[in-house]
């Protein structure tokens, strides 16, 4: 029960990170000439934007995964964090420019979209009863 608390909380960390950095990587591109003249210049850093990425990652991974092996055992929340990074760190290293500004926070939509499934899916293989149960085993289903 504590796992799943833990659990809920990083899922909620997760979408909030992740749809932070995917307006940062929206907005920041726009206000790029502005940051340093508002003392926020270090927010187009790559270092900041790389830690972005690794909490991100760290957050994902934890959260996760442990619901994955712990709990439902449902791959959809692993496929979009998968692909949500793949989407950052292509659209970081090889696109330049306007593609960069829509890729990027599209795969970090796409990471908290991840969170959101998760978070969801521990929610109902919580209650063994709930209609929405995914076990494949379930009685009612045969």
């Amino acid at each position: 029960m504590a796992s799943r608390k833990l659990g809920k909380r990083l899922d909620n960390l997760g979408m909030t990170a992740s749809t932070l950095c995917a307006l940062h990587c929206a907005v920041v591109p726009i206000l790029l000439t502005f940051l340093p003249l508002a003392g926020l210049g270090f927010l187009a850093h790559p270092l900041f934007e790389w830690s972005m990425i690794v909490l991100a990652l760290l957050l994902g991974v934890s959260s996760i995964f442990l619901s994955y092996f712990r709990t439902h055992r449902r791959a959809l929340p692993l496929l979009l964090l998968c692909s949500g990074f793949v989407l950052i760190i292509v659209g970081h290293i090889y696109l330049k420019g306007w593609e960069e500004a829509i890729v990027v926070p599209l795969g970090g939509l796409t990471i908290a979209a991840a969170h959101f499934v998760n978070y969801k899916y521990v929610g109902v293989c919580s209650n063994k009863d709930h209609i929405f149960h995914l076990n494949h085993n379930h009685p009612k289903r045969r």
